[in-house]
């Protein structure tokens, strides 16, 4: 019956990614299905941290992160965990040898949260790291499945697409992370500071870097994968050059947003560009 448990726990993170992101799981959808249950369990697990610092205001936050954090190593050393999101992830941790620093990583980023209103240069490339570039590579790990050589070589890209991703979704959310958590995640950017359309430019060069060094990795994935990643690439290039396009007072009124006829429409256009045209 421990078999059923673990099956369970992979269809709850599941349940989980699709309550709270359609766009990453049109991708997810379209996976082969070997990949699908671990990127399930991973985005299940970052997901429910995230909601951790971001959304549980009534209760001590910090307190339930670091039994967060202590139930996840827990588990990955005993393998198994009475927490569903742990214990599917903790599965996928194990299995892929995704490695522990990754995951200390992309926590002390959500403990960094709890303090922090904005980031100073230097902090700020860090929190990236931990917030969004480890969460690419432990997805690589699942997608080179113990392939050490193709995982190296597509470390730097994983990194650009997931600080790319982070980045981009920090300029889409400026409004509801400052009314709502008080944060600003414009590098060097605080109260004190008027947010304008220079700032917002220095972050969207950034951005533009990013997007050119992730294509090169999303042409070598495996092909059970290279769908659903090129999909969610195209979804949030289209995104950000939405919003290269508004002036940073337009993002403090309102979020922008993709709808859901036309992420379907990009989710064929991947289909045609990768399994008939082939992307280059």
């Amino acid at each position: 019956m421990e078999e059923l448990y673990h099956k369970t726990t992979f269809k709850l993170s599941k349940v989980i990614t699709r309550s709270y992101s359609t766009s990453f799981s049109l991708g997810i959808s379209v996976f082969a299905p070997a990949y699908k249950d671990a990127i399930y369990a991973v985005y299940g697990y970052v997901r429910l941290a995230d909601e951790i610092v971001d959304s549980f205001h009534k209760h001590n936050k910090r307190e339930l992160l670091e039994e967060f954090r202590k139930e996840t190593f827990k588990a990955i050393e005993s393998g198994i965990s009475t927490n569903p999101v742990i214990n599917a992830f903790q599965l996928t941790v194990n299995k892929y040898r995704i490695n522990h620093e990754y995951i200390d990583a992309f926590l002390n980023s959500m403990e960094w949260d709890l303090d922090n209103s904005y980031y100073e240069r230097k902090h700020y490339d860090n929190y990236i790291y931990g917030s969004a570039e480890v969460v690419g590579l432990m997805c690589l790990k699942v997608f080179c499945n113990n392939d050490d050589k193709l995982f190296t070589e597509l470390l730097q890209p994983a990194k650009s697409l997931g600080s790319a991703f982070q980045k981009v979704n920090f300029l889409r959310d400026i409004k509801s992370d400052i009314d709502e958590r008080g944060r600003i995640y414009l590098p060097g950017v605080d109260r004190a500071v008027k947010i304008n359309n220079e700032n917002k430019k220095i972050l969207e060069q950034d951005i533009d870097k990013e997007f050119r060094n992730a294509f090169s990795g999303i042409r070598k994935l495996p092909n059970g994968v290279q769908l659903g990643v090129y999909s969610a690439y195209l979804y949030y290039l289209i995104l950000f050059n939405k919003i290269k396009r508004l002036d940073i007072d337009d993002l403090l009124r309102k979020r922008v947003r993709i709808s859901n006829w036309t992420k379907f429409a990009l989710l064929v256009k991947s289909l045609i560009e990768v399994k008939i045209l082939r992307i280059t």
